[in-house]
């Protein structure tokens, strides 16, 4: 009688799990730094079945997957070192099970990893990808570039907020608050809608941008292609009662006029409404303090007051918030501040007397 092969032997479910919770820790371990003594035995638990590499691969896809989700992005490259799953087994098809520091692994990251082994990565990615969600949000001074997984770009203004909900039918935008600009890639099977207050925007391949003022104002402007416009409430997007607003055209509509008006924009007012985009910003008469906080959220160089009473200076006039320099430049011009550049990320502004 032939001894059993490795294939007719019937791995319990507690010893499949181990060999999942070693691939989750020696991956993690990997990413830390193999000494070359973990390495070789690294190799040598790859080498030992082939179960161990088949896991390994599942699970990297999985990773790259989530990669590309702009939620478990944050997670991915700074929170790696969560706890993993405990394991319960250790059976000599998995052994030397790797011995490592404690680590703490995102508690959803494991749970979409679990269900990718055991479901096949194209199944998991698919459930993960109903209830992908991500908010974004900006400071009072702040602006923000997001770039969805599907290739989408959201430019967010200062003050404003935007929830991202994919689905493998539509991808949404709520957004909340504020103004945000949208370059949307094509994609027939899944519209890309925005919602703003009562109206939603839908888009397939365009470019527009949406103004949601506190007061509730609502203003769409089209940049590139069409978006059809129409009330969340009672309407369908696809009802002929909805506004078809083109490129060059503005859609304004006011809390107490509850009937959107579309007009043509001019160059002009294309312009001063869309500046902020370009980092062209405009201030009367602002703090200093405040008037740097807007230049360090478009620049690697940071702008640090140094002198307290510096911080109440005034300072009035239009500003490309992307060439923070040339404003130092400015104000040493003045005569009243002197500036010190620091580990070339910092740029120190004291008084000049």
């Amino acid at each position: 009688m032939n001894p059993p092969t490795s294939a007719d032997i019937k791995i319990p479910p507690h010893a499949i799990a181990a060999i999942e919770d070693n691939a989750i820790m020696w991956l993690t371990e990997r990413d830390d730094g193999f000494t070359p003594v973990r390495e070789r035995e690294y190799i040598q638990w790859l080498s030992a079945d082939p179960r161990h590499a088949a896991s390994v691969i599942r699970l990297e896809q999985t990773l790259n997957l989530l990669g590309k989700l702009p939620q478990f992005r944050v997670e991915l490259n700074t929170e790696f070192d969560r706890m993993p799953p405990v394991v319960p087994f250790c059976s000599p098809l998995d052994s030397p099970a790797p011995i490592r520091k404690a680590h703490r692994w995102p508690q959803a990251l494991v749970w979409i990893a679990a269900a990718a082994l055991a479901l096949g990565t194209h199944t998991a990615w698919r459930l993960w990808q109903h209830s992908a969600e991500a908010r974004y949000s900006t400071t009072v001074a702040g602006y923000e570039l997001a770039r969805l997984a599907d290739g989408s770009t959201i430019e967010l203004n200062a003050a404003s907020a935007v929830v991202v909900q994919f689905s493998g039918g539509e991808r949404r935008v709520k957004l909340e608050t504020g103004e945000a600009h949208f370059a949307v890639t094509h994609d027939a099977t899944r519209p890309f809608v925005v919602i703003a207050g009562d109206i939603s925007v839908r888009a397939v391949g365009t470019a527009f941008n949406v103004r949601h003022t506190p007061e509730g104002e609502i203003e769409v402007i089209v940049t590139e292609g069409k978006v059809r416009v129409g009330d969340n409430r009672t309407a369908s997007l696809f009802a002929p009662t909805t506004q078809l607003v083109a490129a060059g055209e503005r859609l304004v509509m006011l809390k107490q006029t509850p009937q959107p008006v579309v007009k043509k924009i001019t160059p002009t007012a294309l312009r001063d409404s869309l500046a902020w985009q370009s980092g062209l910003v405009k201030f009367a008469d602002a703090p200093l303090v405040d008037v740097i906080a807007s230049f360090n959220t478009r620049n690697e160089i940071q702008l640090v007051i140094a002198d307290a009473n510096l911080a109440s200076l005034h300072i009035g006039g239009t500003f490309n918030l992307k060439e923070a320099e040339a404003f130092v430049r400015l104000l040493e011009h003045g005569g009243e501040i002197r500036s010190e550049k620091r580990n070339g990320t910092e740029i120190i502004l004291r008084s000049a007397h």
